[in-house]
């Protein structure tokens, strides 16, 4: 396929509820004449974009309180949480989601996923794969994160088929394994959903992370990519050429600086129209993502649009000493450096400029790591080193749904206030 030059019934439908039930597209689309809605009048609708979400989280609302059935809040990994409400109609999407994202990767309902993120929380991750795998068939292990042992005695007790985790932590479990003289390479595990992090290069190829688990566990791999802003999921297919769009749940479009439609294999920042959505639509959401995107056919067949791995997030963006850099970049720089946990912290000095410390424990040679990543990035942010307490407190500040491995204090007092005080 290549960028919609033609507008779908279920884009116009999407639209169309969101300005008739929607307090703020009410106001927003009140412009646009949506009788003649066609491609070219959609691509002028303003954007939405976080900071309106937080200003206005109510007016995103477009069912009464009473038919809300459940409400989760984004991570707050780039501002405040914002409240996101579901009805039951919104559920049973979100299991049809999850259930055929799943199904991308093989998998069906002979199959027992041991789930390694948090059910609670008002995390949408966690309820989504839970109600996905229900809709699948198959089985469920609601572990959470954390306690490896547990996840090595659920494994071996339980025998699940699949993983659903970070993979950071997937070489911390063959670690243990190793420890406890577990044979791993013949246990039940054939298949890991990764989740929150990248296990691939921008060539789509096995990044560093991958390489690390693979090498020792002879599994299969699968990348997502999802938000709850989405409230869809990309997923990987066994071809492993970018992760798959559900095109009848969500329109996606990937757009440079000027707001245009990038070609075939270029990057840009994802913007997103999920569709069906009922309690809290979004037309034309800029997710501050930014992705490769590929139009043409994967060679599984489905000729949905598929995105490659986040390359960064636009609203960290750092500047440093003259070199312009995510932190995304370090990441995987850590990963393959093996360096882990950690946590990348990004301020600004009294003059205005970016700076960069990375948080990490004693394990680490300070000097050979900044030695490293200049000869690597061309940057040496500082190392600082903390106990293993300290940097768990970090990872998990204010929330245990996912490990804040990157903490902007930019422009938050509070999260300035918490460095501070390591």
């Amino acid at each position: 396929m290549q960028v919609a030059t033609t507008i779908s019934q279920a884009l116009i439908d999407a639209v169309k509820y969101a300005a008739e039930n929607s307090p703020y597209y009410r106001e927003k689309l009140a412009g646009v004449n949506l009788a003649e809605l066609g491609i070219k009048e959609f691509q002028k609708i303003a954007f939405t974009t976080k900071a309106d979400l937080a200003a206005n989280n109510e007016a995103f609302r477009s069912i009464e309180q009473q038919q809300v059935f459940d409400i989760v809040t984004t991570s707050g990994t780039t501002g405040n949480p914002v409240s996101f409400y579901l009805s039951l109609n919104d559920m049973d999407r979100l299991a049809d989601n999850e259930a055929r994202s799943l199904a991308l990767t093989g998998a069906t309902s002979d199959d027992r996923f041991q789930l390694m993120t948090t059910m609670n929380k008002q995390f949408m991750a966690g309820l989504a794969y839970y109600e996905g795998i229900k809709k699948l068939g198959g089985g469920i292990l609601r572990v959470g994160p954390g306690s490896i042992k547990n996840q090595w005695d659920t494994i071996l007790q339980h025998k699940p088929t699949y993983l659903i985790a970070i993979p950071s932590f997937v070489p911390l479990l063959i670690a243990e394994a190793e420890k406890m003289g577990i044979d791993y390479q013949n246990c039940s595990v054939k298949s890991i959903v990764c989740i929150g992090e990248p296990i691939r290069n921008l060539d789509l190829n096995p990044n560093a992370l991958h390489l690390r688990i693979s090498e020792k566990w002879d599994v299969s791999l699968y990348s997502t990519y999802a938000s709850t802003e989405m409230a869809t999921a990309f997923t990987e297919c066994h071809e492993h050429q970018g992760c798959h769009e559900l095109s009848d749940l969500i329109h996606t479009e990937v757009l440079d600086d000027q707001g245009n439609p990038v070609a075939n294999g270029e990057t840009g920042e994802v913007v997103i129209t999920p569709l069906g959505v009922e309690a809290m639509p979004l037309i034309r959401y800029k997710t501050g993502d930014l992705c490769q995107v590929f139009y043409d056919k994967c060679s599984c067949g489905n000729p949905s649009l598929r995105l490659g791995p986040i390359t960064g997030r636009k609203d960290h963006r750092i500047k440093y000493k003259g070199t312009t850099i995510y932190p995304r970049t370090i990441q995987l720089f850590l990963a393959q450096e093996e360096v882990w946990p950690y946590s990348i912290i990004i301020d600004s000095n009294e003059e205005g400029n970016d700076n960069v410390t990375i948080l990490c424990t004693n394990r680490v040679d300070p000097v050979v790591l900044k030695e490293a990543m200049q000869n690597k990035l061309s940057v040496s942010p500082e190392i600082r080193l903390i106990s293993n307490e300290a940097i768990v407190k970090v990872l998990n500040w204010k929330s245990s749904r996912k490990p804040k491995l990157v903490v902007d204090i930019r422009n938050n007092q509070e999260a300035k206030g918490f460095i501070g005080s390591l």
